[in-house]
């Protein structure tokens, strides 16, 4: 009996070792705690899909050129409850965003907060910590 216990252990390790890891990932393995971003453009796009949702906005560089930016918003549970909705962003409205940039150094961050042209700042839930006060 015991040998039949010991050995259904082994093989329920062994298949739970062999199942594929999930995709969610921690803040600190994707974006950087050291370099908080602001950076306003406009909203092009939305994927409201588990376990981030993603922002896309065109955002000018110093050469005045637009970089089509991905920003990692919480899930979209998570930012209807924060009352961040489809009805609240409408796709071509500009706004600013508080994050952290992606370790990576491609046009990628972690969005915190957004802030719109009339003042309303909107919580993105998500992985951010709260955005640190001297921004770079």
């Amino acid at each position: 009996m015991r040998t039949k216990l010991a050995c259904a252990v082994v093989a329920a390790g062994v298949l739970l070792a062999a199942a594929p890891a999930s995709t969610h990932h921690a803040f600190s393995a994707e974006f950087d705690i050291e370099r908080p971003l602001t950076l306003t453009g406009k909203l092009v796009r939305w994927e409201m899909i588990n376990p981030h949702s993603w922002f896309h906005m065109d955002i000018e560089n110093e050469e005045g050129e637009l970089v089509r930016w991905m920003i990692e918003g919480g899930s979209p549970n998570e930012l209807i409850r924060n009352g961040v909705t489809k009805n609240t962003l409408d796709i071509g409205i500009e706004l600013t965003v508080e994050g952290y940039y992606a370790k990576d150094g491609t046009p990628k961050g972690v969005g915190r907060n957004f802030l719109l042209a009339n003042g309303d700042r909107l919580f993105l839930g998500g992985s951010a910590p709260p955005v640190a006060p001297a921004v770079r």
